[in-house]
């Protein structure tokens, strides 16, 4: 297992929000401007489960007792803490640093070469079997992972790693939804399996949608979807507020299904489960789309 390494960052987002609440410095926020940057409590799949040193979570407790002496204050410049950084590009392994990506090269059918840039001729100083902990956003979930360099240890003004993804589209219907869970569960399961899965449930009313509790669970992974697609249902109105982006009304017919596929990432693999006639219309539908019976598994 590599050695607990420093901890680095490419979400340009949370960069951004930071100047934003740096250049306001002087203006008392209200509520809703502070819940805005008060830092997001890790979930679990955030974890690397490498030993680093600090853990997420050291940095999620540093950064909210950060935000709450700010907010205490009402003095957003606090959360502009100022790190020095070292000419080396040494990394800090108390906060992330922002670095850019200079490239990204497709290597395989689900392998990424990613090359990201050090100030001037720089490099990382790393030891040898050192990892290092990159910080991004995914679907609006904050997404962290542990990974080596695969760049010389001495390489100046860039380093690279490889990240691989693959990606599942899965529609169900009904009781159809029941072999996909642990092919789900699988996945979140193995803290080294990045696939992005895309999974469709298909129930009459939102009272009938089963096992509730653990797609909502399920749905907090940075790397799963979850749509419902409500046959009788009229209005997502009535529906509890965290569905409601989330869910489609009427049937999953073939545009709908050719919106959700073009979604995805990249040009999935597509599992299907329900009655013969939605296996079939399903089949149909993404043979229209593109997708081929070597793409796709019917139940």
């Amino acid at each position: 297992m590599p050695q607990a390494g420093s901890l680095l960052s490419y979400m340009s987002v949370f960069k951004a929000r930071l100047k934003s609440a740096h250049n306001q410095r002087t203006m008392s926020g209200n509520e809703h401007d502070w819940l805005a940057l008060k830092p997001q409590e890790p979930s679990p799949s955030q974890c690397c489960g490498g030993g680093c040193k600090p853990c997420i979570y050291d940095v999620y407790e540093k950064e909210l007792a950060q935000w709450e002496r700010a907010k205490a204050k009402q003095d957003k410049s606090l959360l502009m803490e100022k790190k020095e950084q070292s000419n080396n590009s040494e990394l800090n392994p108390d906060t992330f640093t922002a670095f850019s990506i200079s490239s990204v090269e497709q290597l395989t059918e689900d392998t990424y070469q990613y090359r990201f840039e050090l100030p001037g001729n720089s490099s990382l100083c790393l030891s040898l079997g050192q990892h290092i902990v990159l910080r991004g956003a995914v679907n609006g979930l904050e997404v962290q992972r542990a990974y080596t360099p695969i760049s010389p240890g001495n390489a100046e003004g860039y380093f690279e790693v490889l990240i691989k993804h693959g990606e599942l589209l899965m529609l169900a219907s009904g009781t159809g939804l029941a072999p996909m869970l642990p092919i789900l569960q699988s996945i979140t399961d193995d803290e080294e399996d990045e696939t992005f899965v895309t999974l469709v449930c298909c129930f009459p009313t939102f009272d009938k949608i089963y096992l509730k509790p653990l797609l909502q669970d399920l749905a907090r992974y940075w790397n799963i979807r979850i749509f419902y697609v409500l046959s009788q249902e009229t209005s997502l109105e009535k529906l509890p507020w965290s569905y409601q982006e989330n869910t489609y009304t009427g049937r999953l017919n073939e545009g709908l299904t050719k919106t959700i596929l073009n979604s995805c990432r990249r040009r999935p693999f597509v599992l299907i489960c329900g009655s013969p006639v939605f296996n079939e219309d399903m089949s149909r539908y993404l043979k229209a789309a593109g997708i081929e019976e070597d793409s796709r598994f019917v139940f």
